[in-house]
């Protein structure tokens, strides 16, 4: 994962694992990697997934059974889905519309490009 300088690097484990949840590779139920194994995979410091994990935990998405390891709640798909949500429109939309205005494209352009892109992955996925 190449991690940006925007934002703590616990903040993004944090959000690649509610993205992960909310698109289904971690399904409700599930186990997700340990927090060592997660560790190794992004090359961190274990003590920053502990704190992504932390606030999942605390937020609901994810629960510990001791010694065993951590598991998706119920329901933490939408849950997840949502705050991507609120990230996507308070953070990433802003700065989409700014740099669609600057460059002149249409809200017709916009649509007919989004369009191919749904008829694109449509394709992709048959």
């Amino acid at each position: 994962m190449d991690f940006n300088d925007n934002q703590p690097i616990w903040l993004q484990i944090y959000n690649l694992i509610c993205r992960r949840i909310a698109d289904g590779t971690y399904p409700s139920g599930e186990r997700i990697p340990s927090l060592r194994d997660l560790a190794v995979e992004l090359q961190v410091n274990p003590n920053t997934c502990v704190r992504a994990y932390n606030r999942l935990e605390a937020e609901g998405m994810i629960f510990n059974r001791r010694g065993i390891g951590y598991f998706v709640s119920d329901h933490a798909g939408e849950q997840g889905q949502k705050l991507l949500r609120e990230e996507f429109t308070e953070k990433e939309i802003p700065l989409f519309f700014a740099r669609m205005t600057q460059a002149g494209v249409t809200l017709d352009e916009l649509c007919a490009l989004y369009e191919k892109y749904q008829n694109q992955k449509s394709h992709e996925n048959k």
